[in-house]
């Protein structure tokens, strides 16, 4: 039986391309078309979709709001196609925090022309959400007023595709029965870290939010972040997690030093490594085409493997896919430690269960626990 789909979007043209590209594959179709966020609450209780595809500013009543109306009635996994502008990012993360899973670029140059690019995006990102049950808690609303005190940056004038990995049908991490509360097992970390890298894909902005806002100011470690996004939007996704979060966050620069409580997100397009130089800093590289994620965490897990060996500590949120799992590999050898996420509280098992799969991951945690677990085994 094919994945039905319910396509909300005011624009007539797009409507209709949209239908037809996601009807091209056999295992989907399109079962309704909504052209307001008001419209899509009514389909949505009415036609009961697998998975909504939702278009973010409309009539009536925009994406973000008629999100948070149709997941207060019924779970259903939802796509948003977003604008990749900073506006359209701030716009997609609010989605993202209301209850959507993930988001694709909305082109319509893509879309006239019927990329094929477009078109296998598309339908893996379908089929592999419509699997999904929509699992993703709203972030805590940040902050109306920052009183953080403010870190000058530093600076200094310094593809091989891999495959989208389904949700698992079986379970391959440890159950919380199994690994038991982070408060009661016997496992420590056996080197002391001096650096916290954390990687994520479909999912992660929530993730991510969860385990940093439950960091204290003073959280000894510097840390840095990869989360699979395009340009533009990190740099909205920073300042978001920067207003919740005790600790610093912000996007990354060349040459920024790395600093205990501060965190950096690598850039979205580009590339992150670690340089040992000036006490610690980032380099933040051009895009490479023959890497498949911009930023990757396989290339910043490898880097920070090259600099500081064995005192890293490397963690892998959800995601779709198998990034990181290399760089993990080298953290190995080098005597780092890794966690990873669970299956039960990830949006999609891929890069944790690939980890996890590898025999890579000295600890397997739900996301609830992977901040507080943070704090006392690092502070």
């Amino acid at each position: 039986m094919p994945v039905r789909v319910l396509v909300v979007d005011d624009s007539n043209f797009f409507q209709h391309r949209l239908k037809d590209i996601i009807n091209e594959h056999p295992d989907l179709k399109v079962i309704g078309i909504a052209s307001n966020g008001r419209e899509a609450i009514e389909k949505a209780a009415e036609l009961k979709p697998d998975i909504i595809t939702m278009d973010f500013e409309m009539p009536v009543m925009d994406g973000v709001t008629a999100i948070k109306h149709i997941m207060a009635n019924r779970k259903v996994p939802i796509l948003m196609f977003s604008s990749l502008t900073y506006e359209g990012a701030k716009i997609t993360l609010d989605a993202l925090a209301a209850g959507a899973l993930d988001f694709i670029p909305k082109d319509f140059a893509e879309v006239s022309r019927s990329s094929e690019v477009l078109k296998k995006k598309l339908h893996e990102r379908l089929i592999t959400l419509a699997g999904v049950s929509a699992r993703l808690s709203p972030i805590s609303p940040a902050p109306a007023v920052d009183t953080k005190p403010a870190i000058t940056p530093t600076t200094s004038h310094l593809r091989t595709s891999v495959p989208v990995a389904p949700p698992a049908s079986t379970k391959t991490a440890v159950s919380p029965d199994d690994n038991k509360s982070a408060a009661s097992d016997n496992y420590r970390l056996k080197n002391k870290p001096k650096i916290l890298v954390i990687g994520a894909s479909t999912g992660g902005p929530v993730a991510l939010a969860e385990v940093l806002v439950a960091l204290p100011a003073n959280f000894p470690l510097p840390i840095v972040l990869v989360q699979h996004m395009p340009e533009n939007f990190t740099k909205a996704f920073a300042e978001r997690l920067n207003k919740q979060c005790k600790i610093q966050v912000r996007e990354a620069a060349d040459g920024d030093q790395l600093q205990p409580g501060l965190a950096l997100l690598a850039p979205g397009g580009k590339q992150l490594m670690l340089d040992k130089r000036n006490g610690g800093s980032v380099r933040v590289l051009p895009d490479d085409d023959r890497v498949t994620y911009k930023p990757s965490l396989d290339i910043t897990f490898g880097s920070a493997a090259n600099t500081y060996a064995d005192k890293v500590l490397g963690v892998v949120l959800t995601g779709m896919g198998s990034d990181g799992c290399k760089g993990a590999g080298l953290l190995k050898q080098c005597g780092s430690s890794l966690w990873s996420q669970d299956e039960a509280s990830c949006v999609i098992y891929g890069m944790p269960m690939a980890v996890a799969r590898a025999g890579l991951s000295d600890k397997v945690l739900s996301l609830k626990d992977i901040g507080p677990r943070l704090v006392r085994e690092v502070m």
